[in-house]
């Protein structure tokens, strides 16, 4: 049978299975690991080796050899951990090396594993109590620490020597692992963290119990008993989380008796966001406020365990969390995002080593010559308005990498973007330059550029080198060294978007029109395609992020996905704009969006469906139950209908809590819309997809929903997925999502 677009990107996990990935590099530049299936629909992935001055690759770690053939078993804390962090593959999907890359450990299947990564190096298998959760190795590579079952327990790199180090006092508590919140919400998935000297350890102690317990219930399978969740939703106690210190580790890898908990006001702070222990300072926190709208940077006293305020933060709104920060550099400065200014800033030590040109996004690296990070153009580097990206807005959907360098003194000498030399990525943005989506690491002089453009599908992973001597104007001198492949299939189909600026507030934008069409042809129907909510930026300037909305849109429809007020990328006022009101705002910018792109392009008003996933899912919702006089027709997959169902951190960030903030809730709902009973209002179709498994959003999202639409009198049609969770991982079910949706908009839009 002939591959078609959407069983080859179902098959392929939406392209990503065969593209290397987490990537590290040897502090000498000699060695490159990172993890890659073999080819483009193969979900196992091996722990791959490779030497940049050679060009030379090995294996150091093959899943189907260390198995045996035999099919790999996933204990419920790790299928939860790879459903936190939407972990799709299989084989190897995570490891940790020493400080010298000279070795790396994971979990497989459960069982411990220890791999050699220079040349010659042996995988062997590490007899320890099982299911292993989250190993890693100490900095100086003499001893793993691992969760089993629900303890912290470390052994040394021989196999010898192993032992509990901290053990639950009951079932409703676990040490060394995330939280729910945490892993879901604050991008923080670990739960423990070596000190750099590798004899002691951090270790954060999850207490769940006052946790909401919920039941989820595979209904097509009625014999089977309900998973218990400890689901934390809005207005309700979050697990209790302390942190301790744990060692010092002696000689033979025993833990030493001493215990200190680490003293915060924890009833002020709650949250325990980040944790940072580097040779540059002393164990470093974040920690937050109930409401988000407070933090305090912590340095701790190894020796009492007691805490100092090293900075201390407020924003009406709400604090966002970064990656990679808060840091220390090498000599001791803290190195920080921070939003105060009106603009998102790299800061070290309260300097700003950026303006509002760039809005960083993330700190990848710290190293002694300065500050690697990610960064979008800034509100003060915008220009133009509703023209596509050759035409004057080449920074929509750009994210770069770029280097600040510490002078003598310490101060910024400079911030430079990095681009590959050879990847055919022209510098910076704008005009002058082509937009792209990167990232990187480092490691000594060594860096790995992963670049994904529009005019290329897939991406490209560059190493270089970093010169001995300053460029030309001081800039940072990058030497190709070599390019490490991916075994991505190729998309059957070819994608150029464009990319725009619309509306009075220049919401950024994609428009995609079917393949050979030409604006003589006539008006074409719409899809909106948006996600539209916080943290999910859907207009980057990345090639296979269009391939899907170009398959809707060779269906015959002109697809649109417009980022409106409330996500990522472009300053803190216009993610900060939803505080309190989620729903209008969202909303609002989808039509002013669609409204004003329908003024210069052949666009069919009477004919707009929409589709979205998750908050896609509940803006798909939203649109045809609010305004039905603009949007036709809709599919809402895993969609929040009730945010009183939905966890604490995401949810009381934008909504404050049910108890105070009442009205909010009830204005944001889609359930307890008043619309729902009107007996004026039009109706739309609308298509209701739901798992039933789905822990992070749960299916009584979608049955209240329908119950309501029941009671009102509204036709809906209704798709349960037994046994599927938010992510939607089955190949079959993937791409028949994709034939039922286009199905369901050019019947409901009577498209031929």
């Amino acid at each position: 049978m002939a591959t078609t677009f959407p069983r080859q990107y179902a098959r392929t996990q939406r392209f990503t299975l065969g593209a290397p990935r987490a990537f590290t590099v040897a502090p000498d530049g000699s060695r490159v690991v990172f993890l890659r299936s073999r080819k483009g629909t193969d979900r196992a992935n091996l722990l791959w080796v490779r030497e940049p001055s050679t060009g030379h690759e090995y294996v150091a770690a093959d899943p189907a050899s260390l198995l045996g053939g035999a099919a790999e078993e996933l204990s419920a804390e790790e299928r939860a951990r790879r459903e936190r962090s939407r972990e799709g593959s299989a084989g190897i999907v995570g490891y940790a090396t020493d400080i010298a890359v000279a070795q790396a450990v994971f979990a497989l299947s459960g069982r411990l594993f220890a791999a050699g990564l220079t040349p010659g190096g042996e995988c062997r298998e590490l007899r320890v109590p099982t299911p292993v959760v989250d190993p890693r190795l100490s900095p100086d590579g003499t001893h793993i620490a691992y969760v089993s079952g629900g303890a912290l327990r470390v052994v040394r790199t021989d196999g010898t020597g192993d032992r509990a180090v901290a053990v639950p006092e009951n079932d409703r508590i676990t040490y060394g692992l995330a939280e729910f919140i945490a892993a879901e919400e604050m991008d923080r998935g670990r739960g423990f963290w070596w000190a750099p000297d590798s004899r002691r350890l951090l270790v954060a102690r999850a207490d769940d119990s006052p946790v909401t317990r919920w039941w989820i219930a595979d209904p097509a399978h009625p014999d089977r008993e309900p998973s218990e969740v400890a689901y934390p939703a809005a207005g309700t106690p979050n697990a209790d989380v302390t942190l301790h210190l744990l060692g010092p580790l002696d000689t033979q890898g025993d833990g030493g008796a001493e215990r200190l908990e680490v003293r915060w006001d924890r009833e002020r702070f709650p949250y325990l966001a980040r944790v940072h222990w580097s040779a540059g300072g002393p164990p470093l926190l974040l920690v937050q406020a109930r409401d988000q709208r407070t933090q305090l940077h912590l340095g701790v006293d190894t020796g009492t365990g007691a805490t100092s305020t090293l900075h201390g933060e407020q924003d009406p709104d709400w604090l966002e969390l970064f990656a990679g920060v808060p840091a220390w550099t090498h000599d001791g400065r803290l190195v920080r995002i921070d939003d105060s200014s009106g603009a998102r800033v790299l800061t070290v030590d309260g300097s700003a080593f950026t303006d509002d040109s760039s809005h960083v996004r993330a700190v990848l690296d710290v190293g002694e010559d300065g500050v690697l990070f990610s960064a979008s153009a800034g509100a003060g580097g915008e220009h133009g308005q509703g023209e596509p990206a050759e035409g004057g807005s080449a920074q929509v959907g750009d994210v770069g990498v770029y280097f600040a360098r510490f002078a003598g003194d310490g101060s910024c000498a400079g911030v430079e973007r990095l681009t590959d030399p050879d990847g055919g990525e022209e510098p910076g943005a704008g005009a002058a330059g082509q937009p792209h989506v990167a990232s990187a690491v480092r490691g000594g002089d060594t860096l790995v550029l992963v670049t994904a453009s529009l005019s290329r599908p897939g991406s490209r992973a560059a190493v270089l080198r970093v010169g001995g001597q300053d460029g030309q104007d001081g800039a940072l001198p990058l030497k190709p060294l070599d390019a490490v492949p991916s075994h991505a299939e190729t998309p059957l189909l070819s994608t150029s978007p464009r990319l725009l600026r619309t509306g009075e507030r220049r919401i950024p934008a994609g428009l995609v029109l079917p393949t050979g069409y030409r604006e003589g042809d006539g008006p074409l129907p719409v899809l909106m395609d948006p996600y539209g909510g916080p943290h999910g930026q859907r207009v980057v300037a990345a090639h296979n992020a269009w391939l899907t909305s170009q398959w809707f849109a060779d269906q015959g429809f002109a697809v649109i996905v417009a980022d409106g007020r409330g996500t990522p990328g472009r300053s803190p006022a216009w993610e900060k704009a939803v505080s309190r009101q989620i729903a209008d705002v969202t909303l609002d910018d989808q039509v002013e969006a669609l409204l004003s792109l329908a003024e210069d392009h052949p666009l069919d008003l009477t004919r707009v469906g929409i589709r979205g996933w998750s908050y896609g899912g509940y803006l798909a919702a939203l649109a045809v139950l609010r305004r039905p006089d603009v949007f036709h027709s809709a599919v809402a997959g895993a969609p929040v209908t009730d945010w009183r169902l939905y966890d604490t951190h995401y949810t009381e960030r934008y909504c404050g809590t049910p108890e105070e903030d009442p009205e909010v809730y009830a204005r944001s709902s889609v359930v307890t819309d008043e619309g729902l009973s009107g007996a004026d209002h039009r109706h739309r179709p609308l298509m209701l997809i739901h798992g039933l498994a789905d822990d992070n959003v749960a299916a009584a999202h979608t049955l209240r929903l329908s119950s309501a639409l029941l009671a009102a009198g509204r036709p809906h049609e209704m798709l349960p997925l037994s046994g599927v969770t938010h992510m939607t991982p089955q190949e079959q079910i993937a791409e028949n999502l994709l034939l039922l949706q286009v199905a369901f908009f050019k019947r409901t839009l009577g498209v031929a």
